[in-house]
């Protein structure tokens, strides 16, 4: 069983939901104090940061040749070690208000499902030379059912859906362990690229990703709604090379991410043949639990329990879901110590 120093605990306890599209953070005793996307401008010339967060959002797009947008974060995982370090360090020193602090703060960040020894030891790496005096790591699944007051410790399975930016976690959780899990790419960035592609092909208009992702916002849905949505959408004409603009309904975009969510259906099958019957049961009574931002897609949880044939509830404020699980584990750790990846490196001897 982890053992917890007396001494571990402080205020300036952080959790955070590092994710491909968007990282949140939690400070322990305020709540969520960030949400901004995972986003980073490096100037080539010079090799330092531009810009984080929301304001290298902005360029996205619009830089010179010397400036570089990076997500460094591919499929919620790191793809670019240094530029993670610089997206982790700004996140955290904001969490405090750019102060100096004593000592780092424990920090407790949430990875997607099935990640390798290697990936979540980067991870725990880059929090630690971004300013963490520790890094725990948990599955963002595990995390998200922590969020939404799932009884993960008990003997009962707990089925959740975590849709976030780069990839969608299906895990099933019992008795404080995950017994069947599995992660798809098929997440909001696929569901843009969708958008992107069949725009290119009905329209012959070419639309980048900030403007497939206000689509997918304003109009975006699974399901026939009563009232038809629009949107006007503007773009480079392939033929003329000049500009153009397009109207957009919701039937467009369902037809746009209609295989994506087929083999979204057909993971989500995959997880529960391999659990075991007696959890099956409790699934099949208690539902699926959606959390993520792709949890705000329209129709989404009628189309999961039409196609599965359980309940499907989506958590209250499903963005946060994953970094308030996070949250409540700043505050109290032990009860979810086995949770934890990859934990001797990771936990404070008492």
């Amino acid at each position: 069983m982890a053992r917890f120093s007396k001494n571990s605990l402080f205020s300036s306890d952080i959790a955070i939901d590092l994710g491909t599209a968007n990282t949140l953070v939690y400070v322990r005793g305020r709540g969520v104090v960030i949400n901004e996307p995972s986003v980073v401008a490096v100037n080539d010339k010079t090799n330092q940061v531009v810009a984080v967060g929301k304001e290298a959002k902005t360029m996205l797009g619009k830089t010179p040749s010397h400036i570089r947008t990076v997500r460094p974060l591919l499929h919620g995982v790191i793809s670019d070690f240094e530029v993670t370090e610089e997206l982790l360090t700004y996140f955290i020193n904001k969490a405090h208000g750019g102060h100096a602090r004593l000592f780092g703060p424990r920090v407790v960040i949430g990875v997607p499902t099935g990640v390798t020894n290697v990936q979540s030891r980067a991870v725990r790496d880059a929090a630690r030379n971004a300013g963490a005096r520790e890094a725990i790591i948990i599955e963002e699944t595990v995390a998200g059912a922590i969020g939404a007051k799932l009884p993960v410790a008990e003997a009962t399975g707990t089925m959740v859906l975590d849709i976030g930016g780069g990839t969608t976690d299906i895990a099933v959780i019992a008795l404080g362990g995950t017994v069947a899990s599995k992660s798809s790419q098929v997440a909001g960035d696929k569901l843009n690229e969708n958008i992107i592609d069949f725009v290119r092909s009905e329209f012959k208009l070419g639309i980048g990703e900030r403007t497939a992702e206000d689509i997918k916002i304003a109009i975006g849905a699974v399901t026939p709604l009563t009232e038809t949505l629009t949107k006007s959408v503007r773009g480079r004409d392939y033929a003329t090379g000049l500009p153009r603009e397009v109207t957009l309904t919701d039937v467009h975009i369902r037809e746009a991410i209609a295989p994506s969510l087929d083999a979204l259906m057909d993971t989500i099958k995959e997880v529960i043949e391999a659990t075991p019957p007696e959890l099956l049961s409790d699934v099949l009574q208690h539902g699926v639990t959606v959390f993520g931002g792709g949890a705000l897609l329209r129709g989404l949880p009628q189309i999961l329990a039409k196609m599965l044939g359980v309940p499907v509830k989506v958590t209250p404020d499903p963005l946060t879901t994953v970094v308030r699980g996070a949250g409540i584990v700043t505050e109290n750790p032990m009860p979810y110590a086995d949770f934890f990846i990859d934990e001797e490196d990771i936990l404070s001897e008492a």
